[in-house]
């Protein structure tokens, strides 16, 4: 695939998913992912795609330090609900690198439902970030936030977003277009990935 030249240089998320392990693939259960498996199941390269990215990265350090995290193990939580904004695309993101998954995910096996996925993941929840996870092993929690001012784009882009929104972009006003688009992701990724001011994270205790 043709994808832009910094996604190698984009950090990747290691996590063990127990299912995996159970059904025999991979036999270890231990799953890398990469920048690139988000875009691919999103169908884009955003600062939002990077950002949730980048902010389940920082969660998943937070919650399990040097552990290997586990995938299936935590649910996650969305302030906004699922028709606004971005959020379904932050969702996406989620569900790709934790596993955790609304009422449509899997019921897990046999009569105790080991290994469900399903109701993992919630919107509308009441957190003064843009997403939380909490670990259902010991219920220890983290609310996570995306500040992109820091991270500005190209002041050229405001010549060419119009036109290429409009349509009315030639090919090689789209090409640049798209160029300076990545420019600002790759910056996230690659200069900024483990950038406090960019991701935000506080711990979050579970109401008394």
């Amino acid at each position: 695939m043709d994808f832009p030249d910094f996604f190698p240089n984009a950090p990747t998320i290691t996590l063990r998913d127990p299912l995996a392990a159970f059904l025999g693939a991979p036999k270890s259960g231990t799953i890398t992912y990469s920048y690139a498996d988000a875009v691919k199941l999103t169908g884009h390269s955003c600062p939002t795609v990077a950002g949730t990215y980048l902010m389940v990265r920082r969660g998943l350090a937070c919650l399990y330090g040097n552990e290997l995290p586990e995938r299936g193990g935590m649910e996650v939580y969305l302030r906004e609900q699922r028709e606004q904004g971005t959020t379904g695309v932050i969702a996406t993101v989620a569900m790709l690198l934790t596993g955790a998954a609304p009422e449509t995910g899997f019921g897990g096996i046999g009569a105790n439902h080991r290994f469900a996925r399903r109701g993992l993941l919630h919107f509308g929840a009441p957190i003064d970030g843009t997403l939380a996870l909490r670990r259902r092993d010991n219920g220890r929690g983290v609310v996570l936030d995306l500040d992109t001012t820091g991270v500005p784009p190209p002041p050229e882009l405001q010549t060419y977003f119009p036109k290429a929104v409009a349509g009315a972009a030639d090919e090689i006003e789209q090409a640049y277009f798209g160029e300076l688009w990545q420019s600002r992701v790759a910056r996230m990724l690659t200069d900024h990935a483990d950038d406090a001011d960019l991701i935000r994270a506080w711990d979050w205790k579970r109401a008394a």
